[in-house]
């Protein structure tokens, strides 16, 4: 294929070929549930020196645009597997959720893990936000927290960790401490394991305060080497604990870099152009302001689980998001509609997404840097970078938005943005062609 990425496959053994710089050479070992490779990720090269290549998933809805259900749907395969693997219990959802994942189908909301199983769910922040949540909502008896890179004010972290690789490194968890005071399971969500130092690091740092027995690794992909499992192991020695891992695929990888890439410039044509209008929205009537806040006063809401949130909780939360989602779906003008989650904002602007009716699709803004190509296959191939409105000295990105595909956007922000912040990223969306943007806010500066 003269495109990028190729995927050369032999029995267990794939070859992507990125940007004619990179071989990335996979060796398939498990893939429980038979699921297509191209189904879950293609790549793309990473802007960072600490690693050159990024799996671009196809089923978490951040560098790709995806139908919110099927992330929905992919969160519920991993607490399945959870339940076969880890706890040895069949899972009567396996067959739905399967059928659910291949033909495209909306899949209910269902908390089918009893009650017996009472687990911590922590997603990791950014990308794992909303794949951590899903997955929490699949109990019936569970807590949940994802760690956050954002500072709040005022407020001192109970644990923190760093994610070496990451393009933005440290990782904070605002949550009581009570809440980790006992001798529960850990279930740690990720989208993708290379190293797996993420999850030593965090079972490091919370095992320093608060000892238990028994963590589990979760993550769509794995591939860890033989090394990096043996330091699974020390750490279980170590420490005195159990190490379980899940995952949906996992295997090796081996990478070649060939030659160095160069940053380009991929501008729109300004000259196409077209007339956007602006809408703001907001939605704080359906959602709950924490007392916790930004540096411009602006509260966060409790509904996201950044401050911790139980099964009973999310269960009074659907009834909400319901509301939520009929009142956006009566908003909707446009035939072609992108639901854009910012940065760790993700699972309700996910959620939401996936109850808005049909040519809908949703992802995220990223913190990732990615190098841009329009190459079929590839895993970015447009591109807009823009300061986040949030946080100015705060690089954020968004990709794969082809210019004249989508007629209308809703973008989604957990705090009321001032428009002046939004404008760069309002500049940098017009060459799109978007008829109508809507800027949706879950709270304002009065936490109304």
């Amino acid at each position: 294929m003269k495109n990028s990425p190729t995927l050369t496959l032999s029995k267990k053994k794939f070859t992507f070929h990125v940007l004619d710089a990179i071989n990335t050479e996979i060796e398939v070992t498990e893939n429980p549930y038979q699921l297509p490779i191209d189904a879950l990720f293609t790549m793309a090269a990473r802007i960072n020196k600490k690693r050159s290549f990024l799996f671009v998933s196809k089923v978490l809805g951040k560098h790709l645009p995806i139908d919110a259900n099927k992330g929905l749907v992919t969160a519920a395969l991993l607490a399945a597997r959870f339940i076969e693997s880890i706890k040895e219990l069949e899972c009567r959802e396996k067959d739905r959720l399967l059928f659910s994942f291949q033909q495209g189908e909306d899949v209910e909301d269902h908390q089918f893990i009893p009650p017996n199983i009472n687990p911590i769910v922590i997603g990791f922040a950014e990308t794992a936000t909303a794949l951590g949540h899903a997955f929490f909502s699949c109990f019936q008896n569970a807590d949940f927290f994802h760690t956050t890179r954002e500072e709040l004010v005022n407020q001192t972290p109970g644990i923190t960790f760093e994610e070496e690789h990451s393009h933005a490194t440290s990782h904070r968890c605002y949550i009581a401490r009570e809440l980790l005071q006992n001798k529960r399971e850990i279930i740690l969500v990720d989208d993708e394991m290379t190293t797996g130092k993420t999850a030593i690091n965090i079972i490091r740092s919370i095992h320093e305060q608060f000892p238990r027995k028994e963590y589990t690794v979760v993550s769509i992909l794995d591939w860890r080497s033989e090394g990096n499992k043996a330091e699974f192991f020390r750490l279980e020695k170590e420490l005195g604990i159990t190490i379980k891992v899940v995952s949906l695929l996992s295997g090796t990888v081996k990478v070649q870099q060939l030659r160095g890439l160069e940053e380009q410039s991929h501008e729109f044509n300004q000259a196409n152009q077209m007339e956007m209008s602006i809408e703001e929205v907001r939605l704080a009537q359906y959602f709950t302001s924490s007392p916790f806040h930004d540096r411009n006063n602006v509260p966060y809401i409790n509904e996201t689980g950044r401050f911790g949130l139980n099964s009973a909780e999310h269960l009074a939360n659907q009834q909400k998001m319901a509301e939520a989602a009929k009142f956006l779906k009566e908003k909707r003008s446009g035939q072609n509609t992108l639901c854009l989650g910012t940065g760790e904002f993700m699972y309700l602007p996910m959620k939401l997404a996936a109850a808005m009716g049909k040519g809908v699709s949703y992802q995220s803004t990223t913190r990732s840097p990615i190098y841009i190509e329009d190459r079929e296959g590839y895993g970015a191939r447009f591109g807009l970078t823009f300061p986040n409105p949030e946080e100015w000295d705060v690089t954020h990105f968004v990709y794969n938005i082809p210019p004249g595909y989508y007629d209308e956007l809703f973008l989604f922000f957990e705090r009321e943005v001032e428009i002046k912040n939004l404008q760069p990223f309002l500049d940098a969306l017009a060459p799109l062609q978007i008829e109508s943007v809507k800027l949706v806010f879950f709270s304002n500066a009065r936490g109304e």
